[in-house]
């Protein structure tokens, strides 16, 4: 079982979403259409791979989770949309999987080793094609005040997470390769949510999952709901996100 065995059903409902906005942005910016391909690697639950379907002729999807894949093949299939899974790390997919005009990386790159993924990047992008390493995240700027007292909540209920994370500087790992950086294509949007979901939002991420709280999951959820209530009305909350994609191109 890998580290979001049990926080593939919770991810795609309740870690900050990539509003609609930033798919079209994206596309418009890249010129995306039918004739193009697109691998995401770590796909998670398929929210980036499901969010440009609508706008490209294939996508393919990698995560090295069966419970993850398994959450994504079956948003794929409610949503309509013929979503190729690979189960694999992206470190060692097979050069048979071929080459994409965009390799999408969401909220996975700190996972994979720097020292692979450049070399990778330079068999998976065809001439003229794109990497996008996008997120998805709770504005700072304090639009939304409850976000410090939440991730206080967060750090207190964290454990230590297994595996090596690696620092995500996607100039540094692009070095020696062909691809240098090319801008951010971003979008905002606002959503409602309520103080529960924040708190099951908690179990969402490695050091605070299921699996690493036990018998403490319902200790954590009532204690996180109790901190954001104040926050709210009538259990209610405001979100507002920034999604992002940083660009990089071949000159």
């Amino acid at each position: 079982m890998g580290r979001f065995a049990t926080t593939a059903t919770l991810y795609g409902q309740f870690r900050p979403p990539y509003p609609p906005a930033f798919f079209r942005a994206v596309v418009k910016r890249l010129s995306l259409g039918e004739r193009h391909a697109l691998i995401d690697l770590g796909t998670g639950p398929g929210l980036i791979a499901l969010g440009f379907a609508p706008y490209v002729g294939r996508v393919v999807g990698v995560d090295p989770e069966p419970a993850m894949l398994e959450v994504a093949r079956r948003a794929a299939a409610g949503a309509g949309y013929d979503l190729a899974l690979i189960e694999s790390t992206a470190e060692a997919l097979p050069r048979a999987v071929g080459s994409f005009d965009v390799v999408t990386i969401g909220r996975a790159l700190h996972w994979m080793d720097r020292d692979v993924v450049g070399p990778l990047l330079e068999r998976l992008v065809a001439p003229g094609g794109a990497i996008l390493v996008c997120s998805a995240r709770s504005v700072t700027d304090g639009r939304n005040g409850w976000l410090e007292t939440y991730n206080e909540a967060r750090r207190y209920w964290s454990g230590t997470a297994d595996g090596t994370q690696y620092r995500p500087d996607l100039a540094a790992i692009l070095a020696d390769t062909r691809f240098r950086l090319a801008g951010t294509i971003a979008a905002e949007a606002s959503h409602e949510l309520s103080a529960q979901d924040l708190a099951r939002r908690v179990l969402t991420f490695s050091g605070s999952s299921p699996a690493v709280l036990g018998g403490t999951v319902d200790a954590m959820l009532h204690d996180v709901e109790q901190r954001m209530l104040p926050f709210s009305r009538a259990g209610s909350l405001e979100e507002v996100v920034i999604a992002s994609a940083d660009v990089a191109r071949a000159p």
